[in-house]
C-alpha cells in the first residue's frame, strides 16, 4: 500500500508528508520481548491547544527512534468529522481518540485491543480505560479540570476576593456589581462567551455539563436516553449571567471566537473566563499572567451542594489505536504511546509547564493517568487537588455522554439565536431535550 498521507492541508505539505511517509523506522516491541518491527506512526491530535508541543514531541520521537510520526491537528470542533474524512483515505490515521462511551460508540470496530500492551500496563486505574467485553478499547489520555478562571487582581480592583465567591448567589451579585460600575472601572466581570466554532464547546458542552450531571446525581445514574431538563432554568441563569455582564453586546456572539475570549482575559478587559486546565500554558509566562494572578473556582448555577462543589473534572480524550492499520504501524504506534507517557522528555512534555519542552516551551501541562504521570505545574490542577483534599466534591464529566455532535451544534444554534434575540428560551430547551431523544434513538437504530 502506497504510504501517502492525503491530509487536510496544503498541497505543498501534502508532498511533504507523503514523501516521510514513505520512509521506514525501527521500533523496540512495547511487549518487551525485544523483538522489533518497522512502521510509522499518524496522530490525529484532537487538542488544538497542544499542537506545538505534539509536534515537537514527534519530531523529538523521530530524531531518536527513526520512525516516522506525523502530527495533524483538526480544528477546534471538527474532530468528528475530521477523523471520519481521514479514516476513509488509503493510509488512515494510526493512532486518534474516541470522545467517552458514545463516542466508542461509532468506532470500536476501529479500535485495536490494547489487552497486554505495555502502555495499558502503564494505567493507574481500570476506570481510565473503555471496554467491550475482555477487550480494552481505548485508554485516557489525560484528566483535565474546567471551570471560571479568575482574574485575582481585577477581582481585587473590584473590592472582591475568591473567598467572596461560594454559591451562584455571590457569583451573580460580584458580576452584576462588576458591570454596574463598568466604567468606572474599566473592565467586564465575564470575556465573551463567543459562540463561534473554535468558542461554542464551553457552552454547548462545557457549560451543558452541569445540568446533566445535577440531573443524574439526582437520579443515581449515569447515563439517560431521555434526559428530562430539570435544571435547565439553572441553565438559563448562568448563561444569563454570562451574556449580559460581558466585554461584548450579546447580539455579537455569533461571529466571537476562542481567541477573542482568550485575549480579552489577557488584556485585562474581564475578570472571569470559563475554560480549563489546558489554557494554562497560554495565560502564563514572560510579559502574561504569573500563578499568584490567577485562580480557578467552580461553575456554580444554583444546583445541588454548592458549598461542597469542586471543579468539574475528568476526560473525554480517549487514545485508540487504528486496528485496521498495518501490523508495523500498530507496533509502532504502541511504542509511540508508550514512549510518551514513560519517557523523561515525553512525561515532561505532557506533564511540565513552563520551560518544559526542550525547546524551552510550555509543555501540555496534563496530568496523565499512568504511572509515569509527574507532579503537576500546572496551576488548575493543583487547585483541583486543594479542593478535593478540602473535602469537595468534584463534578464529573456527563458531557461524554450527549448522544451526539449534531445534538451539541443544534444546541449552540439555539443558544446563539437566544442571545441575539432572535429566538427564545424554549427553543433552547427543545435543543436540549427533544433531540437528546431523538438523537438517542439514532445511536440505537
Amino acid at each position: 500500500m502506497k504510504k501517502a498521507f492525503a491530509l487536510l492541508l496544503t498541497l505543498a505539505m501534502v508532498l511533504s508528508l507523503a514523501a516521510c511517509g514513505g520512509d521506514s523506522g525501527t521500533t523496540t516491541d512495547d511487549t518487551g520481548d525485544g523483538e522489533t518491527a518497522t512502521g510509522s506512526v499518524y496522530y490525529l491530535n484532537f487538542k488544538p491547544e497542544a499542537d506545538a508541543q505534539w509536534q515537537e514531541l514527534a519530531q523529538l520521537y523521530t530524531d531518536e527512534t527513526g520512525v516516522p510520526v506525523t502530527v495533524v491537528t483538526a480544528a477546534s470542533n471538527t474532530y468528528e468529522q475530521t477523523l471520519t474524512s481521514e479514516m476513509a483515505k488509503d493510509v488512515p490515521p494510526t493512532l486518534f481518540h474516541v470522545n467517552g462511551i458514545n463516542g466508542l460508540l461509532n468506532w470500536k470496530d476501529f479500535c485495536y485491543d490494547l489487552t497486554g500492551s505495555a502502555v495499558l500496563g502503564e494505567l493507574t486505574s481500570d476506570s481510565y480505560a473503555l471496554t467491550e467485553g475482555d477487550a480494552t478499547l481505548a485508554v485516557a489520555m489525560a484528566v483535565e479540570s474546567y471551570g471560571l478562571i479568575v482574574n485575582k487582581t481585577l477581582l481585587a480592583e473590584a473590592g472582591y476576593s475568591i473567598e467572596d465567591i461560594q454559591s451562584f448567589e455571590d457569583l451573580q451579585a460580584v458580576a452584576e456589581d462588576i458591570t454596574a460600575r463598568s466604567s468606572e472601572l474599566g473592565f467586564a466581570a465575564f470575556t465573551s462567551a463567543g459562540m463561534d466554532s473554535s468558542s461554542d464547546w464551553r457552552f454547548q458542552t462545557h457549560l451543558a455539563n452541569l445540568p446533566i450531571y445535577f440531573e443524574y446525581e439526582d437520579k443515581g445514574i449515569t447515563s439517560t436516553d431521555a434526559i428530562e431538563g430539570t435544571y435547565l432554568d439553572n441553565y438559563k441563569a448562568i448563561f444569563d449571567l454570562y451574556i449580559n455582564n460581558s466585554t461584548c453586546d450579546p447580539t455579537t456572539l455569533a461571529s466571537m471566537t476562542g481567541d477573542d475570549s482568550r485575549n480579552e482575559f489577557l488584556a485585562g478587559e474581564a475578570v472571569f473566563y470559563q475554560n480549563g486546565s489546558w489554557e494554562y500554558p497560554n495565560l502564563v509566562g514572560e510579559g502574561l499572567f504569573s500563578d499568584d494572578d490567577l485562580a480557578m473556582i467552580p461553575i456554580y448555577i444554583g444546583a445541588g451542594d454548592e458549598a461542597n462543589q469542586g471543579l468539574c473534572t475528568g476526560t473525554e480524550n480517549y487514545w485508540a489505536v487504528n486496528a485496521n492499520a498495518a501490523p508495523e504501524d500498530i507496533q509502532a504506534t504502541l511504542d509511540f504511546m508508550y514512549w510518551c507517557v514513560t519517557s523523561e522528555t515525553g512525561t515532561q512534555a505532557m506533564c511540565g509547564g513552563e520551560g518544559a519542552m526542550p525547546s524551552g516551551g510550555a509543555g501540555m501541562g496534563f496530568v496523565i493517568p499512568f504511572s509515569g504521570n509527574l507532579e503537576s505545574s500546572n496551576l488548575f490542577m493543583k487547585q483541583n487537588d486543594e479542593y478535593t483534599a478540602a473535602g469537595k466534591t468534584p463534578v464529573r464529566w456527563d458531557f461524554t455522554t450527549i448522544p451526539s455532535q449534531t445534538w451539541k451544534n443544534e444546541l449552540s444554534s439555539a443558544l446563539t439565536a437566544y442571545a441575539a434575540g432572535t429566538g427564545d428560551w424554549d427553543g433552547v430547551v427543545s435543543a436540549f431535550v427533544d433531540n437528546w431523544a431523538s438523537e438517542y434513538a439514532l445511536l440505537g437504530a
